[in-house]
């Protein structure tokens, strides 16, 4: 049931008592009619939410056009009743007022700006700079809706307006010093976008109250008790601090809740200002004090008029607590803000908010006659500290984290303009990417259709979505580069042993490589973290590589290394090619005999010989066998850059040199470049020469050398 007028008409008399109740019981009535057949989404008459509207202000102790304004605030908006009607009936003020909340119902702010939708914006503001009622009207409206959200079915909308609560109409509470409000719109919203963190936070609570059954009223007595006994009379309460505020301060000072120090909190209200001061200089010598918790709100108000001493206290009970100490009158202003201000003398209310300084600034604004786009930039601005708000070409507003760069404005506009973006033109001026973004700026990204992110970019970005996204696509790449290299080691080493190597016979033995994919197995072989020979014994069983005794088939080891013509009584000696030079064909050679080991040919300079100077006895003639047509392995130490396609593009210069990549082994990997042991089967020393010419004049190679020691 909605009853009568007659609750609004008394609990306004309580506090002015010039009441027109006739004026307000036919506002009452004219609304009631209007919403006569709507319902709300929780099954109640529409009305119902007009009225509760209402009463929010009435705890504010606004005026009585204001209320009425509330009873009628979307006549205009749901029902076919006009601002003239209004005007009629009720007089200008009123009709205006409505017609201020309802532009800024229509408003959908996180979509803004349009030409149209900023134009609205901008009215309001204007309307505001006479009139700060309309924005009262419209944070009660917006509280009730709050306190009804869970009606609403959908829960893609309930996000969307816990969203908008939280990024527009909590700021401006907060802004004009409606803290009971801001706190209220702040939770409720906080409860929608992150109920689980808001749940434990109350969990928390729920345990901190059963002790603040007790502490709460102890530490409040004997603080009252401590001024007291310097002549100060006063009250003190305490409360627990709500759960996103709680949240709040948990991110900002990154520690868990039970490193805050003042999740209690204790007002102190005192006569006068003299004795806030001196309350605060009693509490300051009976308790250890928080280092950096003082505040000064009386001396340096807020810019909203807030006015109180903060102190943080080791205080009764070895608590940490938060002790704000003010004046009944600074109490109003705390939890009412501009509406505390509000005077009945001679019938005249004092509206005028220009006493706030962020209200002058934008009334400074449109006496300059500043765009549409440039006033709401300026307005949301105001709001927000620590993000940036920039306009792509077409107006669209881009909310980011301050610090954010023209990289992470592309990844919020679309995954794939961050992903193809080559440049960018910042106000009309060509810009760097990593470039800073300012509240304000314009950007206009730059494409390209062949363009690749830059590993480089995750260093520099700010936002969470572009971090991923170039994350993601470097891994892909990497997948992709590193498979095409393992796929061809793992073909040669089935070639060496005379096996075929088919992809579906792999896809049976993914789970024992730890994969889901053929292609990580290769990307794992490429990356030089998987053995091809091991995938070989995985596939083929029966082929044995190593007996367990340190003998191995050596099939594979022979196929390796070219014959060499040995001088003497040796020639029947094991030979093996030293891994410190890696000499190949054309270079002058010496071999060393090493008893267990046999024969190891070194190139002719290497510094491993220094070793055997004292033993010429080992020393033994060798040369290459020209006639051999079997191929030597050498080594490169490369350093390629980190970009998309660069191991792909090597991988094509070594084949179409005719060289054979037989292995690699990755030693290094940071944002800028890869460094790697890439091991090549060549024909002769000017084979490899003529590779490493080719390799050097890549784009993508920063510098290739032989792995040797000389």
């Amino acid at each position: 049931m909605i009853g009568t007028a007659d609750p609004i008409i008394e609990k306004m008399r309580g506090y002015h008592a010039a009441v027109d109740a006739d004026r307000l019981a036919r506002a009452f009535e004219f609304g009631r009619k209007a919403h006569d057949g709507q319902m709300r989404a929780s099954g109640e008459p529409y009305f119902t939410h007009p009225v509760a509207v209402a009463n929010i202000l009435l705890d504010m102790h606004l005026d009585e056009e204001s209320i009425i304004t509330a009873l009628l605030h979307d006549t205009v908006e749901d029902c076919d009743v006009t601002l003239q009607t209004l005007d009629g009936e009720f007089g200008g003020d009123v009709a205006q007022l409505v017609d201020g909340v309802t532009k800024l119902s229509r408003l959908a702010i996180k979509t803004l700006p349009s030409s149209a939708q900023a134009e609205n914006f901008r009215k309001l503001l204007l309307a505001m700079s006479e009139d700060v009622r309309v924005l009262l009207v419209k944070l009660a409206d917006r509280t009730h809706n709050m306190r009804t959200l869970s009606f609403i079915p959908k829960p893609e909308k309930q996000v969307r307006i816990a969203r908008e609560t939280m990024d527009i109409y909590a700021p401006l509470a907060e802004r004009i010093g409606l803290t009971k409000i801001q706190t209220e719109l702040e939770d409720s919203a906080f409860e929608v976008l992150n109920g689980d963190m808001r749940q434990s936070i109350l969990t928390r609570l729920e345990f901190l109250t059963s002790e603040a059954e007790i502490t709460i009223p102890t530490i409040s007595v004997e603080l009252q008790a401590t001024l007291e006994q310097i002549g100060i009379e006063c009250s003190v309460t305490g409360r627990l601090k709500s759960p996103y505020s709680i949240w709040r301060k948990m991110q900002t000072k990154a520690v868990t809740m039970d490193q805050l120090a003042d999740i209690v909190a204790f007002r102190v209200l005192v006569p006068t200002v003299e004795e806030c001061y001196r309350g605060l200089g009693q509490l300051h010598r009976n308790y250890p004090t928080v280092m950096g918790r003082f505040k000064d709100y009386i001396s340096t108000p807020k810019r909203n008029g807030y006015r109180s001493l903060h102190t943080g206290l080791l205080g009764p009970q070895n608590h940490r607590i938060e002790v704000q100490i003010r004046t009944p009158e600074m109490h109003r202003v705390a939890e009412h803000g501009v509406a505390a201000h509000w005077h009945y003398k001679d019938g005249k209310q004092d509206t005028s908010p220009r006493k706030y300084k962020w209200v002058e600034e934008l009334v400074g604004l449109l006496d300059e006659d500043a765009g549409a786009d440039e006033f709401l930039e300026h307005t949301k601005m105001d709001l927000y500290h620590d993000q940036v708000f920039c306009f792509t070409p077409r107006g669209d507003l881009i909310a980011l984290p301050r610090g954010a760069t023209a990289v992470d404005f592309a990844y919020a506009v679309h995954t794939q303009i961050g992903e193809t973006c080559v440049g960018v033109r910042i106000n009309g001026k060509t810009r760097q990417l990593a470039t800073e973004l300012q509240n304000g700026d314009q950007i206009d990204i730059l494409t390209s259709g062949q363009a690749k992110p830059r590993a480089e970019w995750e260093s520099f970005v700010k936002t969470g979505r572009a971090k991923s996204a170039i994350r993601r696509f470097h891994r892909a790449q990497r997948v992709t580069e590193f498979s095409r290299i393992g796929r061809a080691l793992i073909e040669k080493t089935f070639r060496e042993y005379d096996r075929p190597f088919r992809s579906r016979a792999l896809e049976q033995s993914l789970s024992a490589f730890g994969v889901t994919r053929v292609e990580e197995v290769f990307a794992l072989v490429g990356e030089d973290r998987l053995q091809p020979i091991r995938v070989l014994e995985r596939l083929h069983p029966d082929i044995v590589v190593d007996d367990g005794r340190g003998r191995k088939d050596r099939k594979r080891e022979n196929a390796r290394h070219p014959k060499l013509k040995i001088d003497g009584d040796d020639a029947g000696t094991a030979v093996t090619i030293a891994r410190c030079c890696h000499p190949l064909p054309g270079e002058a050679i010496v071999g060393i005999f090493t008893t267990g080991k046999g024969i190891t040919v070194h190139k002719v300079g290497c510094s491993t010989l220094s070793k055997f100077s004292d033993a010429p006895e080992l020393w033994l003639d060798v040369s290459w066998d020209k006639d051999s047509l079997r191929r030597v392995s050498g080594r490169l130490n490369t350093v390629l850059t980190n970009e998309p396609g660069s191991l792909a593009s090597l991988a094509t210069v070594i084949s179409q040199q005719g060289g054979n990549i037989s292995n690699i082994h990755l030693t290094d990997r940071n944002p800028d470049f890869f460094r790697f042991e890439l091991d090549l089967e060549v024909k002769d020393v000017e084979h490899m020469r003529a590779i490493i010419a080719v390799l050097q004049a890549n784009k993508y190679v920063e510098s290739v050398e032989r792995a040797d020691s000389l």
